[in-house]
């Protein structure tokens, strides 16, 4: 049974993401994009990047798939996981730290424009609209 332990905590990957914030008209607000494949509500996220450190990979994320910069967090809102179903091969369980985005400049064009939507939600429409309940929780509880 051990074995099995350590086996499933091997083929977990580790990733970061990107909680694009800022204060709208009506009260804090988050941006969500779009997954490629599935087309669910999702934060920006991808995989830890050599030379950059957690929360620069994750501003990283938020620039390239939903056209957002600003003054990432330090410190990860918390982590959550969820199984990444892969076309050719066995689908993966993945751990991901979430930080803060701050956002000061939104992008009219960035580089998945055509691969994604992106939209900005109250929290709670943004905690109700992911499918992960562990990242639901966490945009749940963020008041910046």
């Amino acid at each position: 049974m051990a074995n099995d332990v350590v086996r499933t905590e091997e083929a977990e990957r580790r990733q970061v993401a990107a909680l694009p914030w800022r204060r709208g008209p009506d009260g804090l607000e988050v941006l969500l994009v779009t997954s490629r494949e599935t087309r669910r509500w999702v934060t920006p996220k991808g995989g830890r990047m050599p030379g950059k450190t957690d929360p620069e990979a994750a501003a990283q994320e938020a620039l390239e798939e939903a056209g957002v910069e600003g003054e990432v967090g330090h410190e990860p809102l918390g982590v959550f996981r969820y199984l990444k179903i892969l076309k050719r091969r066995a689908a993966r369980w993945c751990v991901v730290a979430l930080y803060p985005l701050e956002v000061t400049v939104e992008h009219a064009e960035w580089k998945e424009q055509t691969e994604r939507e992106r939209r900005w939600m109250p929290v709670a429409a943004a905690a109700a609209s992911v499918g992960e309940p562990d990242l639901a929780a966490l945009i749940a509880a963020f008041d910046s």
